[in-house]
């Protein structure tokens, strides 16, 4: 039981990606190496991440919200962003479009996240006596994280791919980018400040990733559709 427990969990998890993968073109034009490159770029940053985060955070014993503490975080969280552009702007892709691109490195670097902090999480107690709805709505966030990532791709390869851009656009772009680089910033703040319980909060992560899936497609298009 336990180990159907994990197994089901681990679907949930990191099945998407692989659907994703398969049900769209990027298997078509075997993308796996932008996914593979793009992840092994997130590994990076994160480890960037990691190292200004033990230098410039406090460790406390207790769980409260710190406001000065999340701006760091907040401020450190945009190194993704400059690890996004490097995964689209200087690595080597195959002859593939801006459209197949951007969803390649959003896809790998959903995974490398899905990978790097729930798999352990989920291989230690997702196998264990006791039920608990806890690694179900992780997987569930894996979900909502494999949308957002997707949907940050898609604004940065608009930034930094797309210059002909319609100029009443930009601020939007810029706007949605800030949005979704600070998006664990905002889920820390509805957890540890407002004490959202995680039914709650998974219920906000999903209908979050869809209003942003949705405004950064009408922006794809909008950039796209000829003049």
């Amino acid at each position: 039981m336990t180990l159907f427990h994990f197994l089901n969990c681990a679907l949930l998890t990191f099945g998407p990606h692989a659907v994703y993968y398969t049900a769209t073109p990027l298997s078509e034009y075997d993308t796996i190496g932008t996914c593979v490159k793009a992840a092994i770029v997130y590994l990076g940053t994160a480890l960037v991440k990691l190292i200004c985060l033990a230098t410039f955070l406090e460790v406390s014993d207790s769980d409260s919200f710190n406001p000065y503490q999340e701006l760091l975080k907040a401020l450190i969280g945009f190194i993704d962003v400059a690890g996004l552009y490097f995964a689209l702007t200087q690595l080597t892709h195959r002859n593939i479009s801006q459209n197949h691109k951007f969803q390649a490195v959003g896809l790998g670097w959903a995974f490398a996240d899905s990978v790097l902090h729930r798999l352990v999480p989920l291989w230690v107690g997702a196998r264990g006596l006791e039920f608990t709805w806890e690694y179900i709505f992780q997987g569930i966030e894996a979900n909502a994280d494999l949308v957002l990532n997707l949907s940050l791709a898609a604004i940065g390869s608009l930034m930094w791919l797309r210059r002909n851009k319609p100029k009443t656009l930009i601020p939007i772009i810029y706007a949605c980018a800030g949005i979704l680089a600070t998006m664990p910033s905002i889920i820390s703040y509805l957890r540890r400040a407002l004490g959202w319980q995680p039914p709650k909060l998974v219920a906000f992560e999903l209908s979050s990733s869809l209003v942003m899936a949705i405004i950064s497609w009408q922006l794809f298009s909008a950039c796209h559709r000829p003049a």
